[in-house]
């Protein structure tokens, strides 16, 4: 009887998908799930949609029976979450619709397609651990393999860690702090689990699996919890910044007859006395904040001296000239701090670039293609990243823009940061979702080093944390203005993410599959 009833919950078969309509209906169905997958994630956080849609994965996958469809099921999920979750691309191409418009959703939907390849052969190497099995031995299966495609789809041809299983944590910053332990794709790997958990649980009448769900959803909220109740916030003493946010519109951002009033408006708000008469001692800009190259002009580096408090430093994004290694033009994009005589006295040079928009790949087959951004030249990558030390400050890790998705390791080697820097330039996207779904990439690196997070955007959303990620304050989307503020201080000792990194989500993903590994042959 105990060998009969095991062998009871274990389907024998998928059930094979025939027929046209029905073909389409299983079709259909992976579409829309995958759409409403984008729905859990920033900014909306709807939750149960993230679980109806990977719980209705696992029935889709459960009838298929072939890789082939796997693959075609995987894809078409992908395929759904990225048009909706990355809709946002569209808005860069209006910047300058008359050369772009046209190619906006072209440009979107040559994207989602390319990075649904990620989820099919995620769905499809989740069929082939599984075997013909089904329940939880799948449902492990699934969540290892998603969360492994997702670490890939970071990592390969640059990465693009964009919006991933795990960022529907985001609504709750007792659920975020997980990521201190595990990371943001430890996260993931707990979300999906809970979700396709559920599906086993609703779809086999099962107590099992839901009990299982909640405790992985309920443990690592409950955890992060009593982790912020227990966490007592703290300033660095003599510290005071400035966020400005000019709210500067892209397509105005470098005309030339834009320029002085651009820098104008820099330097009121910069010079502009403190709501609370406490006066700033650093000064923060956005990314490319200044419409000159700033190395190159002696006369726009003293005019922004004047705003500059005694002492004290300007941090600001800048473009600079430089030269490839065959002696060609090239850009840098550029995070540099200028003290009150105008030097510019420390720099970090982005090195993680955005392809098509700071630089053209496959310049020799797309040569007709051109970049989203101004001009022709090329940005190209700066030296690797080291902590940034500006006087009056504690060293900090600079990101610029787009860095700012990617999971960082911090040194090994020189001078250990205190804090983290992001400066960025949203206003190519509007007040659309994606703003909102890179602030919160953001505060992830915080939550997962240990480090306070100051970001200061040109549009918004400039804000900053603690060193849980907890927002101290924050200027919205499409708005001028400024942040006075100390800086928090970061943790007392490094986080177990900040020592191990993704240690542990890689033991979790292997001992999962070893689970359905093991799964499959009792079965």
């Amino acid at each position: 009887m105990r060998g009969t009833s095991a062998l009871a919950r274990v389907k024998p078969a998928p059930l094979p998908i025939r027929g046209i309509a029905q073909r389409l209906a299983w079709g259909g169905a992976s579409l829309g799930l995958g759409a409403l997958s984008a729905i859990a994630l920033a900014p909306l956080h709807v939750a149960p949609a993230g679980v109806a849609a990977f719980g209705g994965l696992w029935v889709l996958l459960e009838r298929t029976a072939s890789l082939r469809g796997a693959f075609a099921l995987g894809w078409l999920f992908g395929l759904g979450s990225f048009l909706v979750g990355l809709s946002w691309i569209t808005e860069a191409f209006s910047v300058d619709a008359a050369r772009f418009g046209a190619l906006a959703l072209p440009a979107l939907a040559a994207l989602s397609a390319g990075l649904a390849l990620f989820p099919a052969v995620s769905v499809a190497a989740a069929r082939l651990l599984a075997g013909r099995a089904g329940g939880v031995t799948l449902a492990l299966a699934l969540a290892a393999c998603w969360v492994a495609g997702e670490w890939l789809r970071g990592t390969v041809l640059t990465g693009f860690p964009w919006n991933i299983a795990g960022h529907a944590w985001g609504g709750s910053d007792a659920g975020l702090q997980a990521a201190a332990l595990v990371g943001i794709h430890g996260l993931g790997l707990l979300a999906v689990l809970a979700a396709v958990l559920v599906g086993v649980a609703v779809r086999q009448r099962r107590v099992g699996p839901a009990l299982a769900a909640v405790a992985i959803i309920a443990l690592p909220w409950a955890w992060g919890a009593a982790r912020l109740a227990d966490a007592t916030p703290a300033v660095v003493p003599d510290i005071r910044l400035r966020l400005v946010q000019p709210n500067i519109a892209q397509d105005l951002k470098w005309a030339e007859g834009e320029r002085e009033r651009i820098l104008g408006r820099l330097l009121a708000l910069s010079a502009a006395p403190a709501s609370d008469g406490v006066a700033p001692t650093h000064v923060i800009w956005p990314e490319s904040a200044v419409p000159y190259l700033l190395a190159e002009t002696p006369a726009i580096r003293a005019a922004v001296a004047r705003i500059v408090p005694p002492g004290g430093a300007l941090l600001t994004g800048a473009v600079r000239r430089t030269l490839t290694a065959d002696g060609g033009p090239a850009l840098l994009n550029s995070l540099v701090a200028l003290d009150d005589s105008g030097a510019i006295t420390a720099a970090y040079d982005k090195i993680r670039l955005v392809p098509f928009g700071e630089y053209q790949p496959f310049r020799r087959l797309l040569a007709d293609l051109p970049k989203l951004t101004v001009g022709t030249v090329d940005f190209i990558p700066g030296p690797p990243r080291q902590a940034m030390g500006v006087a009056g400050l504690p060293a900090f890790w600079p990101l610029i823009c787009y860095e700012a998705i990617f999971p960082t390791a911090l040194p090994a080697h020189g001078p250990m940061p205190g804090w983290i820097l992001t400066v960025t330039n949203d206003a190519w996207f509007g007040t659309s979702w994606g703003p909102y779904q890179h602030a919160l990439a953001a505060r992830l690196r915080a939550i997962e080093l240990g480090l306070p997070l100051v970001r200061v955007a040109n549009s918004g959303i400039s804000l900053v944390t603690d060193a849980m990620g907890r927002e101290r304050a924050r200027l919205p989307l499409a708005t001028e203005g400024v942040l006075d503020l100390p800086l928090p201080a970061a943790l007392a000792g490094a986080t177990p993410y900040a020592r191990f990194g993704d240690v542990p989500f890689a033991i979790g993903v292997v001992a999962l599959a070893g689970l359905a590994l093991a799964g499959r042959r009792r079965a």
